[in-house]
């Protein structure tokens, strides 16, 4: 199976994909409130939201100084659109994968005998 067009390596890993699908429902959003809807330490989401923001993928805003200092992030319009393309890519690999095992149980070929739902396995 090929990679579908728009698949994006570098919002694919697990914790990069939170951080731009959370930034996607909104138009700013302070650090502490992605830092703790993710639970991920201060290090952990500073890291991810620099290498995101190195690809034009979000902006960093920050007010205020000393103790009051904020930081706000936001996904660039780039950013938005490389998400929208990894989650399409992501569906095309869905639906392709699931219309291979429909076309295959109905051949009757490897494979072809249903799965047992959870609750009849082990019966």
């Amino acid at each position: 199976m090929s990679i579908p067009a728009g698949f994006d390596e570098l919002i694919h890993p697990a914790t990069r994909l939170s951080v731009v699908a959370l930034l996607a429902a909104t138009e700013w959003a302070e650090f502490a409130f992605v830092r703790d809807s993710l639970s991920l330490s201060d290090s952990a989401l500073s890291k991810q939201l620099h290498t995101l923001e190195e690809a034009g993928y979000l902006e960093i805003h920050k007010e205020g100084g000393g103790r009051r200092r904020r930081t706000k992030v936001r996904l660039t319009d780039r950013g938005r659109a490389a998400f929208d393309g990894h989650v399409a890519a992501l569906r095309a690999i869905v639906d392709g994968a699931t219309a291979a095992q429909a076309g295959q149980a109905e051949g009757g070929g490897p494979g072809a005998e249903p799965r047992q739902q959870h609750a009849e396995a082990g019966r």
